[in-house]
């Protein structure tokens, strides 16, 4: 007599063995996991809020207190025109930083993704991560000794031929400018924009570039067509990254910067004049150790109002990047 022994099958609801004997593989793993997501979650909303409340609860002396009370401190300067021409300034370097990064690190970020050879892909990808690791005083050291000599000639070249736009007038040397610190803030925010932008650019379907290459697109044409869509949103993200670097830089805008402020025509747009603007960061900086009772408070207002700026960025980039991903979506 022959004897079929046939595996046993699922039950009739069509639950797998595993479900029906009540041994979910991975149950418990799942479940760490996932606490430990939702702590780490919750710690950074915590700890963000607890940076809010420090702020709110140490500025506000400052902020109920009459102009009289820090007078000595700001120079007879109410908080509104103390911090004012401090977020312009923070706003103006990060901005100009912003503007000359932004095209390097793409063309840089195709250029390892898409065109170069492997042999050569591979250093130039590993220079530009090695740069993120330098810090921020040497930059300062670098732009203060070597960037500011080399680049006066140039702007003082810039302001006779091009004075007549106003952002380019009224160069006076030496060239301890926006102009000077920015450009640090670029190199600064460079490869953190060209690293985010690389793996995005990687993800690019294969099938889309095949596609645009069979239809006759040159190497522009499909970095224009198929690559650069695919990785706006990216790219976007990867800017705002570099954008809070920037606003938040203290000591290389410090030491091209703070012994030099004038502070007057603290609002102008003349980015090539001497030592016209100051950032946030680098003015607590360079004020904190002489600052005591309420000029203390003053410069932690200064860093609320950064504070904010910050978040105002990181807000406004997280919208358009989801933004753009629905418009896609309903594409």
């Amino acid at each position: 007599m022959s004897t079929d022994v046939t595996p046993e099958a699922p039950g009739a609801e069509g639950r797998p063995l595993a479900s029906r004997r009540g041994t979910t593989p991975g149950r418990f793993g799942n479940r760490l996991f996932a606490g430990l997501s939702t702590a780490s979650g919750i710690l950074i909303l915590v700890t963000l809020a607890a940076v809010a409340i420090f702020l709110v609860r140490e500025a506000l002396p400052a902020i109920t207190a009459s102009p009289a009370a820090y007078a000595d401190f700001t120079r007879d300067l109410n908080l509104g025109q103390y911090i004012g021409p401090l977020v312009f300034g923070t706003v103006l370097a990060a901005l100009i930083a912003l503007v000359i990064a932004v095209p390097l690190s793409i063309g840089i970020a195709l250029f390892i993704a898409h065109y170069a050879p492997k042999r050569l892909s591979g250093p130039v990808a590993y220079v530009v991560d090695l740069l993120a690791a330098i810090p921020s005083v040497v930059y300062g050291l670098w732009g203060f000794f070597w960037l500011v000599p080399k680049i006066g000639p140039i702007m003082d070249w810039i302001s006779q031929k091009l004075g007549f736009i106003p952002i380019f007038a009224d160069y006076a040397p030496p060239a301890k400018n926006v102009t000077s610190a920015a450009i640090v803030l670029a190199v600064m925010i460079l490869p953190i924009i060209t690293a985010v932008s690389r793996e995005v650019f990687l993800q690019t379907p294969r099938l889309h570039i095949e596609a645009s290459l069979a239809l006759g697109a040159t190497r522009w044409e499909v970095a224009r067509q198929a690559i650069l869509p695919f990785g706006r949103s990216g790219v976007i993200s990867a800017s705002m990254l570099g954008l809070g670097r920037a606003l938040g830089e203290t000591m290389a805008v410090l030491m091209i910067l703070a012994p030099f402020a004038r502070g007057t025509e603290v609002y102008s747009i003349k980015i090539l004049a001497s030592a016209e603007h100051q950032t946030i960061a680098a003015n607590i900086a360079q004020q904190i150790r002489e600052a005591h009772g309420m000029g203390v408070s003053v410069l932690i207002a200064s860093g609320l109002a950064l504070f904010a700026i910050t978040l105002v960025v990181n807000m406004a980039a997280r919208w358009i990047v989801a933004r753009r991903a629905a418009f896609s979506g309903a594409n």
